[in-house]
């Protein structure tokens, strides 16, 4: 199973949306974050007519036996809220309660797809409400007072299912729901989030079986491919061109094979951007601007590190790679 590479993709997929250039807390378009993937408590769905999910599905078809093993993770972002000190005035441009992310996964455990077929496999989560006080920096390294984080409760259940739908062909399912109990009704959209799971997505491999593709399924599964269930994400193979092990179920448009090109020094934010362009445009913001990133959260810092300290080299390799030549045709005539 490659869930190294598939790791790298998902990462990718984690943080898309989540913070954009220019990474600062006071822009216009990171003031209102757009998430993809997102699963709400059920009483906010219901309050919303349903219009917004309280749970994903995906469903893909392995080749296998009944000794086949399968084993995967749910991952998401578990959103917290930080405030300032209420003793100490505000530091920097952040605004109350602004909203940070911190990466959480939840592990499904490792399947017989006879197992899996005999019965589906519940795997409940519970994530406590929490509040953590910790030193704030003014952007330049200093300790200027605390910082109070809170996170709020998070519950549901993981569905891990298999049925056989034809000899040696299974249909695997996945169900995720967010049962988190609400003592009261969330005023708005910023509270519902808070107890809800961001960038929602999963990662499945398989042992002694192989993923059959969904966007190209051969022809005599075509139709068995077709009425696999894929409600929020939709799953594609992973790894090198041809394996068949492991597979991610993503929030956002995938084709088979995902990769992230060798030329990129890590992963931005804007994951389906260009590099070279926000790299070169987080070198023109102003010493305020990247003194309010560095307060604001320590994956944009890390970015503005990274490109900081980016060498001349690298920034060549951003400007344009070849990855195949083929002959010129000659003019016809």
């Amino acid at each position: 199973m490659n869930f190294a590479r598939a790791d790298q993709i998902a990462k990718a997929v984690l943080y898309e949306g989540y913070m954009l250039y220019p990474y600062r807390p006071s822009s216009v378009k990171n003031r209102q974050r757009w998430n993809f993937g997102v699963v709400y408590p059920q009483a906010y769905s219901d309050a919303q007519g349903g219009e917004e999910p309280s749970s994903m599905r995906t469903e893909c078809l392995v080749r296998g036996s009944a000794a086949t093993m399968l084993e995967g993770k749910v991952r998401f972002l578990r959103l917290q809220t930080r405030s300032a000190n209420a003793s100490l005035p505000p530091t920097g441009s952040l605004p109350e309660g602004w909203q940070e992310a911190v990466e959480r996964d939840i592990a499904l455990p490792s399947c017989s797809l006879e197992r899996l077929c005999q019965a589906a496999v519940k795997r409940e989560f519970a994530f406590q409400p929490r509040t953590v006080i910790d030193p704030d920096s003014n952007g330049n390294g200093e300790i200027v007072g605390t910082v109070e984080r809170r996170q709020a409760a998070i519950e549901g259940t993981v569905d891990f299912a298999a049925e056989s739908v034809r000899d040696d062909r299974f249909r695997i399912s996945i169900h995720l729901r967010n049962t988190t109990q609400l003592a009261t009704p969330v005023r708005n959209r910023d509270e519902a989030l808070m107890h809800s799971l961001i960038s929602t997505h999963m990662i499945l491999g398989v042992q002694g079986g192989e993923f059959i593709s969904l966007l190209e399924p051969p022809e005599d599964l075509y139709e068995l491919a077709a009425r696999c269930k894929n409600v929020g994400v939709w799953p594609v193979l992973v790894g090198e061109e041809g394996q068949h092990d492991t597979l991610l179920a993503s929030p956002i448009i995938l084709y088979d094979y995902p990769q992230i090109a060798p030329e990129s020094a890590g992963d931005l934010f804007d994951g389906t951007e260009i590099d070279e362009i926000l790299s070169l445009r987080i070198m023109t913001l102003t010493d305020d601007e990247k003194r309010e990133i560095r307060q604001s959260d320590d994956r944009a810092r890390q970015i503005l590190e990274r490109t900081e300290a980016m060498p001349a080299e690298q920034f060549m390799k951003l400007h344009g790679a070849v990855r195949g030549l083929r002959p010129l045709k000659e003019d016809a005539s």
